[in-house]
Order: structure tokens, then sequence, then C-alpha cells
């Protein structure tokens, strides 16, 4: 009886010492506090109103549900958006959004966010896919990034929603605070 309990100490303490070996080899541990890159880019979305083709950059492409008047319940829109490193609309873009949101609750103002940014700068060049959840009757939103490319290689972190400005139905501006923790 002794020998099978030692036998299984043994095994215990060799699989403690396998596991811990692998968190302790970890290539770049993840560090909250500390990025080891951070971006503040100002996101500018000029809905299609049905009359300003030349500066639209997004379009609702699924109107609402009319399942409630309010919160655009289904809306689904496609953008093509400039981000800017200030708040200024007319600033040199250093990237492009591409992708799309949606309205995903009937009771409360949110979309659900998918997208690529799309650098081609002599400061970046790749790109950074960020999605997740935009709850805009908070302060602050977090979405996930969840890859990229080039200079972002692998990239994972947070991306900050702050709502910069809302001008009706047809633009609104989001300063977007880009922290990574996984850089390759």
């Amino acid at each position: 009886m002794s020998s099978l309990v030692e036998k299984s100490f043994i095994v215990m303490v060799l699989t403690i010492m396998l596991v811990c070996s692998s968190v302790l080899a970890t290539k770049n541990p993840i560090q909250e506090s500390k990025p080891c890159k951070r971006l503040v880019l100002y996101y500018h979305d000029t809905l299609f109103n049905g009359t300003d083709v030349a500066n639209a950059t997004s379009a609702a492409v699924a109107n609402a549900t009319g399942l409630d008047k309010e919160h655009k319940f289904g809306m689904l829109v496609v953008f093509n958006d400039p981000m800017t490193k200030d708040h200024h609309l007319l600033s040199p873009p250093v990237a492009k959004a591409q992708g799309f949101y949606f309205y995903d609750m009937k009771d409360a103002y949110t979309a659900w966010f998918a997208y690529t940014l799309v650098f081609n700068s002599s400061e970046h060049k790749g790109t950074l896919n960020i999605m997740g959840a935009d709850l805009m009757n908070d302060e602050t939103r977090d979405l996930s990034v969840v890859g990229g490319t080039g200079d972002f290689f692998m990239a994972r972190g947070i991306c900050t929603f702050r709502t910069d400005t809302f001008q009706g139905d047809f633009y609104f501006r989001l300063k977007m605070d880009i922290k990574l923790y996984e850089c390759y």
C-alpha cells in the first residue's frame, strides 16, 4: 500500500513540475498593466443618408426590423471609415476601419462590431482585427483585439471605445485607445 502512495506522490510531483515549467517557459507573458504597443486613434463614421454619396463612409445594408423605434434593432451597417490621429475629420487618415456593426438589442442602444483596421503608411503597415459588443450607454467600452498582420502580427489586446461626438443618426466619432498585450 505504501508503495502505491509513494508512486502516486511521485507522479503528482512530476505533473506539478511539468505544468510549472511549461507556464514559466511562455515566450511573452501577458502583463496587463503594461501594453507592448499603444495607439490612440479616432474613428469617423458618416452614414449614407440617401443624398450624400460623396461623403458617406458607411451604409445600412439591412434596415431595422421595426420591432422597436428607438434602438434600431436588426439594422446592419457596413463601413469603410477613416481613422485619424486627432478628432478632425479632415486630418490625413492613418488607417481605414473596414467591417460592419449591427444593432443587437430591442431594449437598449447597443451594437456588435467586427472590423479590420488596415494600415498602409510610413509609420505602420498591416492590419488589426477588432470585435465585440459596443454598449453605447456606457462611458467606455472594451472590445477585443483578436489578431493582426504585418507590424501587428498575431497581436492581442483591448480596444477601448469612448464616444467623442454623436451628431444625429448620420455621423459619430469614437476615440479608440488600443492597447496590445501580445506583440511579436
